[in-house]
């Protein structure tokens, strides 16, 4: 029997057909809006960085940002490296989501992605990456019908991109699928859902939630990301008592003109 030096001296990697690997990246954060009331605590709404494709395929088309796997990196190292090239942004947390392999994906050739949930704790200014036209946020509404049918609508000024798809349960777990022409381009709007789907079930358990916001919040501010990624308001005396564990108060309040200074707590 020959010895594994033996082995890999003759072994030939180049005689097997390889894929390409991609990391892509699903980039949220919560954008406050004061209101009309000037009285009333800032409410947050759940925001998507996509960037406008500026080369082909899918040329002048909405899509996630991110890039192909070096050889010399993993594919988490290579999510951030993309984040940080494509859009000038270091998120504040980053969820492995899951792999995305349907052989026609990609009209290029065979190319295997690997998906990545971002989170920012700021109102960030993205900027377009060399092969992207422009990079914008688009607020996000996601909701699930009786039937199974996930909707997306990403809204940014006049444009709107809606996409449906529908769940099924598989050998491997639950599943999504598109319905109907999608808006973004290869399967991001498949990948979207995925992460919108993680996110939800996350925050469900008061995990996620830390993350939106900066090391001191006030707990208004907290149940507000919950109530925005859940889309399941609680009443706060519940969401109190049931957070409280996790938390600790500090020796600081809120500070601003029209409002009342509320108390500060950090994550425990």
């Amino acid at each position: 029997m020959i010895t594994e030096k033996e082995f890999l001296r003759e072994y030939r990697i180049g005689d097997y057909e390889r894929p390409s690997v991609a990391a892509d990246l699903v980039i949220f954060r919560m954008r406050t809006t004061e209101g009309e009331n000037f009285r009333k605590d800032p409410e947050a709404t759940l925001s998507l960085l996509l960037i406008r494709r500026g080369e082909h395929p899918f040329l002048g088309q909405w899509a996630l940002p991110g890039g192909f796997l070096r050889m010399d990196e993993t594919v988490e190292a290579c999510a951030l490296r993309e984040a940080q090239e494509e859009t000038g942004i270091t998120p504040t947390a980053m969820l492995y989501l899951g792999v995305f392999s349907a052989v026609d994906r990609d009209p290029r050739g065979r190319i295997v992605s690997n998906a990545f949930t971002c989170i920012l704790n700021s109102d960030a200014v993205p900027k377009a990456g060399t092969d992207a036209a422009e990079a914008r946020w688009f607020d996000v509404a996601f909701t699930e019908s009786d039937d199974g049918v996930f909707t997306t609508v990403l809204t940014s000024g006049d444009i709107v991109l809606r996409s449906r798809l529908t769940e099924q349960k598989t050998l491997y777990g639950d599943a999504m699928s598109a319905t109907g022409p999608q808006p973004l381009a290869f399967d991001h709007a498949l990948i979207v859902a995925s992460a919108l789907k993680q996110l939800k079930t996350r925050a469900e358990n008061f995990e996620t939630i830390f993350d939106f916001l900066p090391p001191k919040f006030t707990l208004y501010a907290l149940q507000n990301v919950q109530e925005s990624l859940t889309g399941v308001p609680v009443a706060a005396a519940n969401f109190r008592r049931k957070i409280s564990n996790q938390v600790v108060e500090t020796d600081e309040s809120t500070q601003g003109a029209g409002h009342r200074p509320a108390k500060l707590y950090r994550r425990r």
